[in-house]
Formats: structure tokens, sequence, C-alpha cells
């Protein structure tokens, strides 16, 4: 038997009794169910009966969400912003809370929810849950880099073991949108570019979040954001403008938000960016017409941060009130940190501005996740101090976030066999600031994580004691950071130490070097208008390849970078990302070849900035190729070529993979199969993702050169040969026209099978 925490006067069909009465309430009585296990129907029984319960202000109390205000083991505010929240909390006005962890702090303001409300109503707490909680798998567009659904489901589900152990039971997790421009920073948060890859991963993100049971205090609710576009504005610069074709919308944007719907993800927050000149929180379209009709989302939509306020910047509302007004109407559900729904709509809900049914809609919505979460069962299932100590940084986590940080490395470039790494006999010059780094490899979205607990590169390299390994950071990244704001201040004129890791180079028999952006350069407002490597940190591989060109480029980064030189003069080049709390341990395993790589491109890396965005999946324009030796009317740059630095998709292993023997069969009028025969032509077992792109030759409406239709992880010994099948469906094979109908038309259509997008193995076929 569990405690069921709201106050009413009833009795649910599933056998509830009254226990006792609760703080001198008039017929306001606790209650104890006989039975935790709640069905579809039962829940929507208690939401219904709550909500009958609650005054206006209560229902809209629910709607309220803030962020943790004082320090909850002292003393308890008594004037300004912060005692008025704490009124908020005591009246049962706050129906959520975020940024506030740990269990002792949690249980301090459930209780406050629970035991001093009227209808003891329980919080839903919230945290940014992006990759990892306080042990930190890499950050998510690396993750995306190891096309592995297993591993980056259980990264998930172990980040939210983790985090439900320290008192969270809902993260603003996965961000699901596409993005093809790298200068935005918040391409490290997503999984790339492509739809299809992205639906893929954004279904087993929400699966390893939630589970197949909410109710365990092992998995948390998760956040499909953001609703939607904001991974299109302009120029890459964070919270700005989208203007999107409805194709692209359809095609593009909206399959992973889709794909976290089917997968069950039990909230949505909207975006920041307008789209189609009305801001995403003020869409009726987005969140009403598409999200909850079309899609029957019975979830909840929380707004971003401050983002119903932000509709006067917009000049979409004059005002406070008017922005309240337009939100609530348009279907977001939540104030997250606007403070407007508290103070504006029950006056407009009294005027006639606000129907109480819409407001009844939302609060049903987000006490039927409250349900779904068990909190009304055990609304201390969370805080649970001893769960917490041996959860949180244990053994099994660490395992987990091991294992996709090694998955997850991208091999770009290989001449000569440099790597691996021989394990003896060898001088290794390791030089740059990343490599003995152990904050920056965290990322940015690291708030439960500490400072300085990464495993940086240096002391990855040295649990290998073989080679005589010596470090030089080169040159500081940083000559100062403000840590609050996260504002770094990039070395761009110290170059005094040069000198000590060109002599490094130049007794070493290899130089690995760490180069990249630090890991609060990529992320939430952190776009770049450059995409080469910042600072002095181009010189320093230039003068340090001047004494000694057998270099290991490692790059750490958040985004893809424009490194044409490097591409041009360095023999090996590692896209080794933001890996977490094993950073180093990945990246060493791999280097020394304890982990063959295996990692795949989720983006496109440009030669130039002036390409972004760039990606592979482009339509085909009316001049697509050269017409003749000479001619300049086409579609194409004057002083750089159209190709990419190195394809989605790309990935190289330290064994090599053949492709033959493709073959189509129609099995019926609307699905077609495809084989082909994939081998190990190499001397070492390691993994292919084979890929299987689609090009619907002529169509209504124009499609891409090529999309993403299928892949495979396989893994194979030398010499060893599999047949892989693919099964082209009509999920496959259609497309959303420009009235957001999904067609399937007949035609020509021509397959491509490798390993990348650049894939040349191709068949036709003709459906009828």
């Amino acid at each position: 038997m569990k405690i069921n925490v709201f106050n009413i006067v009833t009795f649910f069909s599933i056998g509830l009794f009254i226990l006792s009465c609760k703080n001198n309430h008039d017929n306001d009585l606790a209650i104890i169910e006989e039975s935790s296990v709640n069905s579809a129907s039962e829940i929507e029984s208690k939401v219904n009966k709550l909500l009958s319960e609650m005054t206006l202000e209560e229902k809209i109390g629910q709607m309220n969400q803030y962020t943790g205000f004082w320090d909850v083991t002292g003393p308890t505010p008594t004037e300004g912003n912060q005692a008025l929240k704490y009124e908020h909390l005591k009246k049962g006005l706050v129906g959520s809370m975020i940024n506030v962890t740990g269990t002792e702090n949690v249980r301090a303001i459930q209780k406050i929810a629970v035991e001093e409300t009227r209808l003891g109503i329980p919080l839903i707490i919230g945290f940014d849950v992006v990759h990892g909680f306080k042990t930190l798998s890499p950050i998510p567009l690396a993750e995306s880099a190891s096309w592995d659904m297993e591993a980056i489901e259980l990264s998930a589900k172990v980040a939210a073991k983790e985090a439900a152990a320290s008192g969270i039971n809902w993260t603003f997790a996965p961000m699901v949108d596409i993005s093809r421009d790298a200068r935005w920073g918040r391409v490290m948060e997503g999984a790339g570019e492509d739809p299809y890859l992205g639906s893929k991963i954004a279904y087993a993100r929400v699966k390893g979040f939630q589970g197949d049971d909410l109710t365990s205090k092992e998995t948390i609710a998760a956040c499909a954001k953001h609703f939607a576009a904001y991974g299109f504005a302009e120029s890459g610069k964070d919270y700005n403008t989208v203007d999107i074709g409805t194709s692209t919308l359809y095609n593009v944007i909206f399959p992973p938000f889709i794909a976290a719907k089917n997968a069950g993800v039990r909230t949505f927050m909207n975006s920041f960016n307008e789209i189609n000149g009305v801001p995403a929180t003020g869409s009726a379209f987005l969140q009403r017409d598409i999200l909850k009709n079309q899609w029957d989302f019975d979830g909840f939509v929380v707004s971003d941060w401050g983002s119903i306020t932000e509709m006067i910047a917009h000049r979409q509302a004059k005002d406070g009130t008017q922005a309240a007004e337009i939100a609530a109407n348009a279907g977001s559900d939540m104030d997250m940190e606007s403070h407007l729904y508290v103070a504006e709509l029950a006056n407009l809900v009294q005027e006639g501005k606000v129907k109480e049914s819409l407001i009844d809609d939302a609060v049903r919505r987000i006490l039927r996740v409250k349900f779904e979460l068990g909190l009304f069962e055990d609304p201390y299932k969370y805080c649970d101090e001893a769960y917490e100590k041996d959860v949180v940084g244990s053994k099994e986590i660490h395992d987990a976030v091991l294992d996709v940080a090694k998955k997850s490395i991208v091999l770009l470039k290989n001449e000569n066999g440099l790597l691996p790494l021989k394990k003896e006999g060898q001088k290794i010059a390791l030089i740059g600031a990343l490599a003995n780094d152990k904050t920056s490899p965290l990322g940015n979205w690291r708030i439960g994580a500490d400072d300085e607990t990464a495993v940086s590169v240096l002391e990855g390299m040295q649990n290998y004691q073989g080679n005589t390994l010596f470090f030089e950071k080169g040159a500081d990244f940083v000559t100062g950071q403000t840590v609050f704001a996260r504002e770094l201040d990039i070395n761009t004129t110290d170059k005094s130490g040069f000198n000590k890791a060109i002599a490094a180079a130049t007794k070493a028999d290899i130089v690995v070097m760490v180069l990249g952006e630090h890991g609060y350069q990529s992320g939430e407002g952190r776009s770049r208008s450059e995409l080469g490597l910042p600072g002095v940190q181009q010189e320093l591989l230039e003068a340090v390849y001047k004494a000694n060109p057998n270099i290991v480029l490692v790059l750490n980064n958040g985004r893809p970078l424009a490194i044409t030189w490097a591409d041009e003069h360095i023999p090996a080049i590692v896209e080794a990302w933001q890996l977490g709390t094993q950073s180093g341990n990945a990246i060493a395993q791999v280097l020394y070849g304890d982990y063959n790589p295996s990692g795949k491109l989720p983006m496109t890396f440009p030669r130039s900035v002036g390409q972004v965005p760039i990606y592979y999946n482009t339509k085909s324009t009316g001049r697509p190729n050269i017409p003749s030796p000479g001619e300049v009317f086409w579609s194409h740059y004057t002083d750089i070529s159209n190709a990419p630095l190195y394809a989605f998709g790309h990935g190289l292993s330290y064994t090599t993979f053949s492709y033959s023997n493709l073959k189509v069969n129609k099995v019926s009028q609307d699905k077609i199969e495809v084989s082909v025969s994939l081998t190990n032509t190499g001397t070492v077992k390691g993994k292919e993702v084979a890929q299987l792109y689609l090009r619907d030759d002529y169509a209504s409406v124009t499609r891409p050169v090529k999309e993403l239709k299928g892949f495979e992880l396989v893994e194979l010994n030398p010499n060893e040969s599999k047949t892989i099948t693919f099964l082209l469906t009509e999920k496959e094979l259609g497309f959303y026209n420009n009235q957001g109908e999904f067609v399937v038309e007949p035609g020509d259509f021509t397959v491509f099978v490798g390993g990348s997008s650049l894939a040349e193995l191709e068949a036709k076929f003709e459906l009828e």
C-alpha cells in the first residue's frame, strides 16, 4: 500500500478508502490506495476527479514552473522575488521546479508541496540531463557518430538512473532539432543533419530515459525539444529567425519529433525561434493543430526558459498579459520562468480571453504525467539518500559512458598506417593544452557534474607505459574564464610555449596533438562565425609540423570544424569530440588499438565556413553540373570546390571494407528488398556502418539527390563476408507533399549503398 498525497473526498473504483484528516482543512482527507498499478483509464479517472476539486488558481499553479530559488537547508526567504516564489509554493501555485538536485534538497521542496498545500499535489522536478548527470557520456552529437542505437539508449538509461537517484524525475532532453549549420552552437546537443538518423536516435534516447515503466525509480520523463525548427536559425546565430518552406518542415524537421512521440515521450518543449512569422511559443499551428490534434500527443508542452515573455521582444505581444494569453491559447501548457501564467491567467479567464477549458486541458496533461511517474503514490520515491550514494558515480555508469565514448570516435584520416600507435619502443610527444584538460571534455551541458572530473588524454595515455611519453601544452587555450557566464578569453597572442613544444616534437617518433574547441565554446548561445581552430592553435600545429610531420591530430570539439590545412598536411586525424567523464581513457584505447574505431560522421565537415550550411541531402537545382570546361554559369563557388572536406557518414577503421553484389528485389508493389555483400578486406576485426541511400528520380515535389533510408552496424573478422539486407517500405519510399500529406508516388528510384553518403554502388528500380 502507498499513500496518495492529494486531499480529496472521493472514492476511486480500484478501492480507495479514507485515512485521516489533514491540516484541519474541512473535508480534506488523505487517501490510501490499495494498488499502485494504474491503467490509463484509472489515471484519467483520478486526473478528472482531482481536477474537479481544484480552484482556478490551483489549476494555473500547476502550469507554473520555477527554478530553484533558495538554499532549502537554510532560512526561508522573507522578501523580494524569492519570498513571492516561496509563498506560491506553499499555496500550491507551483507545479514544477527545476535545478533542484540531490535527495535532501528535493525532499525538502517536495515536502512543502505535499504536506503544506491544500491538495498536496507533488511537484515534478526537472533538470537538463542532456548527456548525463554527474557522470557524463559524450555530447549528443558525438554519441550520434556511433550510429549505435543500443549504446545511445544505454547512455540515456544510465543518465536517467543517476539523475533519478539524485531526486530528478524529468529531463529536458533529447534535443531532436535537425541542423545543417555548424556555426550554431547547439549542434553539439543534437543528432546532426539527417532526419532519418535523427529519428532513430530520438527514439533510442526517449526509450533510454523513460524505459518501459515510468513509475520505476530508475527512469525519468523525457522531453522532445525544441518544437520546432530551432536548428534552422538564420546564419547559425542562436535564437535567430527561422524562415523555411513546408517541404523542409514536414520532411526534415518533423520526423525526429514524430519518432519521439512514437517512442512515448511524455513532454515537448517549444522553441525560441519564430516560424512563418509566429514565435513557436505562441504557435497554435505547431502546438495544437500538429502536435496535439494531428499527432494525438497526450503529454504536455513546456515553454523554453522565459520564451513566453520573449514574445514581447518578438513584437507579437505588447505586454506580459497578452503574451500569457497568446501562449495559453496556442497550447503552451507550462510556463518556465516567465512568471506570467501565475500572474495573468486567472484574470484572462475571467475576462473571457482564455477559456477555462483550455486551462483544464493543460492541467489534465500535467497531472497525467505526474500520475504516470508514480508521484502521487510516493512523492518521495526519488529521495532515497542511501540509494543516491550507491548509484551516483557507480562502476556500472562509468563502464557505460566509457563504452559509448569509444564508439563515438571517428577516424577521419590515417595515412601510412600511422595508427594505431605501437605499445612499446616509441618516444611520443603529447602536445596541446586540451590534452591535460579535465574540464573541457565534459562539454557544455554538464551543470550537474563537477569541474576537473574528466579523465584527460594525458592520464589515459599514461596507462600505456611501454613508450616514453612527454607532454607540452604548447600554448594556453584560455587566458581567463568567467565561470558563471561561461565566457572564455581565448589566447590569441601568447606563443611563449611554442619552443618547448617544438623541442618535444623534434625528439619524438610520433607527435599526438590534442586541439579543437573548449567545452564552453559550443552549446546554447555559443554560435561562431569561424570554424577553424580557435586562438593560436593553428599556428602551433603548423610550427610543430615543421619540426616533425608524423602527427596524429586528435580533435576535441562540439561541432564540425573547417580543418582544410590539417587534412592536406597531417597524416592521421581523429575526431574525438567532447567525450565526457571517461574521455581520456576512450581516446587512449582507440589510439593504441585496443578499440578499433567505427564511428561515422553525423554532420558534414566543410572545407570553409563559406560553404555553410552544407549537407549531403541537397536538391539538384536547375544547373547542378558543369555544362562544359570553363563554364561559369552553374551552381558553384568560384574559389572553392562544392565538395565537403569530410562527407556525412564518413569514418575509417583500422581495417578496410569492400561492398559488392548489390541486388534489388521487388517483393511487392510497396516493398523493395535491397541486398549487398560486405567484406572485411583488412587484417583485424572491425565494425562497419553499412549505409543505404535512396533517390526518388522524379517526383511532384523535388526530392534530394539522395537520402539515408537504412543502415546496419556490422562486425566482421578479417576476410569474413556478410550479406546485408535492407527492406524499403512505404515509409522509406514516400515523402510529405506541401499540404503535409504523406504520399508514395510511382516512378523511378535509384538506391546507393556504401560506407558514407558518397556511396557509389548503385542500382535502379521502378514503382508502378
